[in-house]
């Protein structure tokens, strides 16, 4: 798992569904933060959800689950988006919701497409701390931009070959030598290891996940052992290589969390 907002999607998603307890959501997120922050965006949605406002209280992962299971309908969909600055697909358009995923680079969606729903976006207050945004989604969007998880196992075996070989040619444009880039995949994917999914992911999804995950080390290692000159002709073309790299996997990850949520919601 690699960010708090794919854990908290993929473990209440279990939760809401009688896959998971509730302590093994709060045991999950406790892997990002010991102290975990929330409030709401503003006094509308604070009036909605019972949140505090303007200031958090350390009332722990727990509230979380509050904030989801009053929102949680059989309609509903808990869906993770993993946005950057010129993608935004999955959000909705124009909202300040949308304007702190794409900051944080990730959120939380749950309602019923095209009713009101909740955004809940994460961002870092400290070295053992989250704080959790709420806001209120007045339309929640239809998830018109998501691919199939046969396309996300597609686009991680066509981003690994892509990926290696990137990295690979490294050493003939003057990257840093000193290191190796498998200790640099290796002490990625060891953090990414730390943060582990529910009992109740098909293999499928972990498959992809894990590949996922393996491209993003290599593209971490890759822009590590980059040579330092950013302005070099190399380090050009290997960003211009990396970026939709980058992408793919966020979107791989996205389908591959979103997949299970659907999963569990219609079993």
């Amino acid at each position: 798992m690699t960010s708090p907002s794919a854990t908290l999607t993929a473990w209440a998603g279990a939760w809401l569904h009688g896959l998971s307890a509730p302590d093994d959501v709060v045991d999950a997120m406790q892997e990002w933060a010991p102290m975990h922050l929330v409030c709401a965006e503003n006094a509308v949605t604070a009036g909605r959800t019972g949140l505090p406002w303007p200031d958090p209280q350390d009332s722990g992962a727990a509230t979380l689950l509050g904030t989801l299971r009053r929102e949680a309908t059989v309609e509903s969909e808990l869906r993770l988006v993993l946005p950057e600055p010129g993608d935004v697909r999955g959000l909705p358009a124009d909202t300040a919701f949308a304007k702190g995923a794409i900051s944080s680079g990730q959120g939380v969606l749950i309602g019923r497409p095209g009713h009101a729903g909740t955004g809940l976006v994460p961002t870092v207050e400290g070295p053992d701390v989250l704080r959790w945004t709420a806001y209120t989604i007045d339309e929640t969007p239809i998830d018109a931009d998501q691919i199939p998880l046969g396309e996300a196992e597609y686009l991680m075996r066509e981003a690994t070959r892509e990926a290696a070989s990137a990295i690979s040619g490294l050493h003939t444009v003057g990257a840093d030598t000193a290191t190796h880039p498998r200790e640099v995949i290796a002490e990625a994917l060891a953090h990414t290891g730390r943060h582990r999914y529910p009992d109740s992911t098909p293999a499928r999804v972990l498959r992809v996940l894990d590949s996922a995950d393996r491209v993003d080390a290599i593209l971490s290692a890759a822009v590590r052992l980059s040579p330092a000159d950013p302005l070099t002709a190399a380090s050009g073309t290997l960003a211009e290589l990396l970026r939709p790299l980058g992408r793919s996997v966020r979107l791989a990850r996205a389908a591959a969390i979103n997949s299970t949520t659907r999963a569990a919601r219609t079993s």
